[in-house]
């Protein structure tokens, strides 16, 4: 009887590591959602997927009643008269814009307040929501503007009301620094801009590589860990908001986006923008945000001449979700 020798004893658990490894890869494997299925889920109305330029993006574009019929007709005179598409309706628009990894459904509460007095456009910024990624795989602020102006010109609104939380945030009070003559009032909601960890400014985040892996394994579980960050509140983390969340994190180049948003961001010191702007700024802040500080607020308030902030408790990343009517009648009462 011949001794097996320690290479041949090592073979077979080698070759179970292997299978196994395999079987976990396949099991986690989580692909793309197909978009037919999402839109089924989240497109309110096939005219919500507009043409922008060269971006196809989900608006959906609500307000007073028959705001958006007298708007229809307007556009349809103007284009006859081969003017620009689009005309401002008769109520004040507002724009929401939603932060990283999320999309329009955020506004949800505050959209439908809003709509009674103002004409509310919210969109899936490229890569979110069910707009496809941006074209040119362009996720930089500079980009994000010219979106913006591209989609105020289609849309016939001269000037607007702006509103965004996080990132959103980070694009509206450079929007308005940038395009005071089209801002009328900003509201920002615990906004992106001022470097924190992972960032310095005027240079690209480091996106981990293992980071990366999340283009090929995304467990529903692990996003549902992550998402836990921005709520104080565990109940405002139900199972449809987590399934809205992975539905559409995982609709087809989204995960790239991401990826792609992260590495070109570049943060600029923020405060020759900010002391440029010149609509009446509130900001909108959790006092429990463990994502962005509410201690940021004052960074803001001495930049932004006459600016000022409206907190609540035991509210984190998300008020227009966790405080939605107390947020809401905060953001109704400025706007007015």
């Amino acid at each position: 009887m011949h001794a097996r020798s320690p290479r041949s004893m090592k073979r077979p658990g080698l070759v179970l590591a292997l299978t196994a490894l395999t079987l976990l890869s396949l099991w986690l494997w989580t692909p793309d959602v197909p978009r037919a299925t999402l839109e089924a889920r989240y497109l309110a109305a096939p005219a919500d997927l507009r043409q922008v330029g060269p971006w196809q993006l989900h608006v959906r574009d609500s307000g007073p009643p028959g705001a958006q019929q007298r708007t229809a007709q307007r556009a349809a005179q103007s284009a006859a008269q081969s003017a620009p598409s689009g005309t401002p309706s008769d109520a004040p628009a507002v724009v929401l814009l939603h932060g990283f990894g999320s999309s329009l459904q955020t506004w949800d509460a505050w959209a439908q307040g809003l709509a009674a007095t103002h004409r509310v456009v919210r969109i899936d910024l490229p890569g979110s929501g069910l707009s496809p990624p941006d074209p040119a795989h362009d996720y930089r602020d500079e980009r994000s503007l010219q979106l913006l102006i591209a989609l105020l010109d289609d849309l016939g609104l001269k000037r607007v009301n702006l509103v965004g939380h996080s990132m959103g945030g980070r694009i509206a009070w450079t929007f308005a620094a940038k395009f005071p003559e089209r801002t009328d009032k900003l509201v920002l909601v615990a906004p992106d801009g001022f470097a924190s960890f992972g960032f310095e400014y005027g240079k690209p985040m480091a996106v981990p590589a293992t980071l990366g892996l999340m283009r090929h394994v995304l467990p529903k579980p692990l996003l549902r860990m992550n998402l836990k960050a921005a709520y104080a509140q565990p109940e405002s983390l139900s199972d449809a908001v987590t399934t809205r969340y992975y539905d559409l994190i995982l609709a087809p180049g989204a995960r790239q986006a991401m990826l792609d948003r992260l590495a070109q961001t570049v943060l600029q010191e923020p405060g020759p923008l900010l002391r440029q702007i010149r609509a009446p700024t509130m900001l909108v802040w959790g006092e429990a945000d463990a994502m962005i500080p509410v201690s940021n607020a004052s960074d803001y308030l001495q930049a932004i001449t006459g600016s000022r902030v409206v907190s609540w408790p035991h509210v984190g990343h998300l008020p227009q979700e966790e405080a939605a009517q107390l947020s809401f009648k905060a953001v109704a009462d400025f706007l007015r």
